[in-house]
Formats: C-alpha cells, sequence, structure tokens
C-alpha cells in the first residue's frame, strides 16, 4: 500500500486552458487530499473564464509571475505544491516563479512539462526550455516533480470521408502519416491528465523525480487501423518523408529566429519538433522514459486505469465529446 502526504494546498497555474482543466478536475475529485486555489494575472481576473473559476467556489490567488519576486513570495506563502500548465510563451517565465517558490518554502514544484519524452540537446525547442526551468529548481534545491503525459489522443486521430469527426478535429483534413507510420508513441487522453497528476502530487516517492504517463503505445500505422475499422471508413492517407519532416523544422528554425517572441513562429517549430522526435527519432517510448531517468505511472498506480484510444474513438464517433480551444481550425 502506497504512503501519500497528508492534505496538500495546491495552487494552479494556467486552470483555464486544456492541460490545466483536466488537471483541475482531477484534483477536485479528491477533495479530502486537496484544497485547491488558481494563480490568476491582475489582467485576467474579469476575464468570464476566470469568473467561472470564482463562479465554482475556487480560491484566486492574484499574482504577476513576471512581476517583482517579493510579491510572488507573498502570493505563494502558505501553498504547499505549486503545479504549472502555463502555455508556450511563458515557459522561461517560470524561473522566476520558482525562485519565488523557493523562498516561500512551498515543498513541491510541478513545472509545466505534459509533453512527449525526449532527451534535451536540440531535438525539441521546447523540451530545451523546460529542461532550463528544471535545471534551475535544482539549482534551487527546490522539490519539485516533473511530468509528462505523451500526445494526447485528441490532437492524433485521423480525419474520415464522412466528416463525422469533423466537430472535434483542429484540423479540416488529418490524414497526413510521418516517415511510413511505423514509430511506436505513448499516448493518453487529456482527461486523464488530471487524475493521474492528482497520484502523482500525493506520492512521496515522486518527490525529485521524473514521471510519465499514459495510456497506450500506437503507431500511426495502427491509429489509421483502428480508425478505420471503428468507423467502417476508408482512409486516403497522404505521406510525408523523414526528409520532409526535417526541412519543415529547419524552416521553423528559420521562422523563429526571425520572430522569436512571435506566437506563430513558436507553435510552427514546436509542432515540427513534435513530429520530428515522436516519428523519425521515436523517443516517445517507455523504454527512453526510463533510461532518461523517469518513474512509470502505469506501474507506479495500477489501480488507475486511463481511457484507451479505442475507447477514446468510439466516443469521437459518437459525437459525445467538446470540441478543444473553441472555434481554433488550424
Amino acid at each position: 500500500m502506497t504512503t501519500t502526504l497528508g492534505k496538500q494546498r495546491v495552487l494552479l497555474l494556467g486552470a483555464t486552458g486544456e492541460t490545466g482543466k483536466s488537471i483541475l478536475q482531477g484534483l477536485l475529485e479528491d477533495r479530502e487530499s486537496f484544497d485547491v486555489e488558481a494563480l490568476v494575472r491582475p489582467s485576467s481576473v474579469d476575464k468570464p473564464k476566470v469568473k467561472a473559476l470564482a463562479d465554482r467556489g475556487i480560491k484566486l490567488r492574484i499574482g504577476d509571475i513576471q512581476g517583482p519576486t517579493d510579491a510572488l513570495v507573498k502570493t505563494l506563502t502558505g501553498i504547499d505544491v505549486v503545479i504549472s500548465a502555463i502555455d508556450i510563451m511563458g515557459v522561461l517565465a517560470q524561473i522566476d516563479l520558482a525562485t519565488a517558490a523557493q523562498k516561500a518554502g512551498v515543498k513541491r514544484f510541478v513545472p509545466c512539462s505534459f509533453m512527449t519524452i525526449a532527451p534535451p540537446g536540440g531535438v525539441m525547442s521546447l523540451r530545451d526550455q523546460k529542461n532550463e526551468v528544471e535545471q534551475h529548481i535544482r539549482k534551487l534545491y527546490l522539490p519539485y516533480t516533473s511530468i509528462d503525459v505523451g500526445y494526447w489522443h485528441q490532437i492524433s486521430f485521423p480525419t474520415i470521408p464522412s466528416g463525422r469527426v469533423n466537430y472535434f478535429s483542429m484540423f479540416e483534413t488529418n490524414v497526413q502519416i510521418f516517415n511510413g507510420g511505423t514509430m511506436p508513441t505513448m499516448m493518453s487522453d487529456l482527461r486523464d491528465v488530471g487524475p493521474f497528476v492528482a497520484r502523482i502530487i500525493k506520492d512521496p516517492r515522486t518527490l525529485n523525480k521524473s514521471v510519465f504517463a499514459w495510456s497506450d503505445i500506437l503507431s500511426q500505422n495502427e491509429i489509421f487501423e483502428i480508425m478505420e475499422s471503428i468507423s467502417g471508413e476508408k482512409i486516403q492517407p497522404t505521406y510525408t518523408s523523414a526528409e520532409e519532416i526535417t526541412a519543415t523544422r529547419e524552416q521553423g528554425a528559420a521562422g523563429l529566429a526571425a520572430d522569436p517572441k512571435g506566437y506563430i513562429a513558436t507553435a510552427v517549430k514546436s509542432q515540427a519538433d513534435y513530429k520530428y522526435s515522436m516519428y523519425v527519432r521515436g523517443d516517445n517510448t517507455p523504454e527512453h522514459g526510463k533510461y532518461l531517468g523517469y518513474l512509470d505511472a502505469r506501474e507506479l498506480y495500477p489501480d488507475f486505469k486511463p481511457r484507451g484510444f479505442k475507447e477514446f474513438v468510439k466516443e469521437l464517433l459518437d459525437g459525445k465529446l467538446e470540441k478543444m480551444y473553441g472555434d481554433l481550425r488550424l
């Protein structure tokens, strides 16, 4: 039987984002273990999504993570666990947040990782930024846990000719197979991120460790086969070679160099890096995670059964899912 920590006061940054919403729900489902609050920028207090948090009874702490450190220390005082689900444009802002957390006596800092497994050192720009944050955390001797979750089911499925899944897809047509489609990659349902996080942060075994969570290990070819089998529709894929992925990644790097603070340039480079890491290098596997020193959440919590990709596809085809990111269509 796993020993767990006592009731903890958790402060969540990014509670209105897609990852943050899942984490918030997972924590709220375990009220015996957590008192949950949300960290909100002063400029966001009046936004409808933030007001909705308050309407749900979530206590708000107002603080600017890019403001004076002393003020941020006061904001974090009394918090046991800080969880960051910040967006890709604010990753390095966590450096000051970690400094404030250490001064405020935070007992566990969970930086925003929640991505696929990949080593630092030029494979993924986003991974390198997150590694920079983690290195700063270690320099402070701030207690931490880093959590990665593979690639979401919600962005892994192909579209089908009937258009039955277009209501949920971020892409009007999404039938690309990369580098032959044979590389296995770890996947998870976004809705299971929160329950995994809730288990991980109350577990003493995960303190000062990295953990990966997942439900399936599938290649793109297997994903397409599952989609065809359950939907009864034949998908005509398009193929993108490893050389084309590498070229797109180089173009993305050039675009980011020209506009280092641009959201579009950052997102384009990030997506190209994901494809290169997962489908060319094959980084996102349990074997590579364990090599890099991660713990496997499936081994830590055998009682928790995450949603499999087939289960997700059935819900998707039945029209039961709520679209992510509002009306964004890429």
